[in-house]
């Protein structure tokens, strides 16, 4: 049977899409090959055909995520440095990204697991990392301070997810957000 042009590139992404969300879920060691192909519609075996490895995943996943955020981090370059970081604030550290990990950002939901992967999958995921504090520094005007925030952010994310209450998520997710808005306003 032969596939339409393009075929091929799309169920890549669908397995793309489907394992990142399957795997900020449940993480990467407890995600089996298995549960990805299932998620995205395939077999096991078109798995392998996409990538060489779990491993070989792992990195496509990383680079796609990060080079999303990257994205998002250039976007709305119209608004003021203020309105800009309400934006990003009230986004990222929001109850709706601490409640639904499947969908937010892979830095708080693997980057443990990122932290004990291969070589290859940590300097996909250094290089990726650096464009997007680079991106990032490019609006703050500092690159220590782009680096700061995005430790925050994560963190933040990291720490509002293992408590145990909405109010105490939120707690943690407000504390964050005024450090950040005062750490960015001394900067100016």
């Amino acid at each position: 049977m032969r596939y339409p042009s393009g075929h091929k590139e799309a169920k890549r992404k669908d397995l793309l899409q489907a394992s990142a969300a399957l795997i900020k879920e449940r993480g990467f060691a407890a995600t089996g090959i298995d549960a990805m192909a299932a998620a995205a519609g395939v077999t096991s075996g078109a798995f392998y055909s996409h990538f060489g490895s779990k491993s070989a995943l792992l990195q496509a996943l990383v680079a796609r995520e990060l080079q999303h955020s990257t994205g998002l981090w250039a976007g709305h370059c119209e608004q003021s440095l203020e309105h800009w970081l309400a934006y990003v604030l009230r986004h990222y550290l929001s109850l709706d990204h601490v409640q639904h990990p499947g969908s937010g950002c892979v830095l708080p939901a693997l980057g443990a697991e990122i932290g004990r992967s291969d070589t290859a999958v940590k300097e996909v995921f250094a290089h990726e990392l650096q464009k997007g504090i680079d991106t990032l520094a490019q609006r703050l005007g500092d690159a220590q301070l782009a680096t700061a925030v995005v430790s925050q952010l994560v963190g933040a994310l990291v720490l509002a997810r293992a408590m145990p209450s909405a109010e105490q998520q939120r707690a943690v997710l407000d504390a964050s957000k005024a450090v950040l808005e005062r750490l960015v306003q001394a900067q100016k």
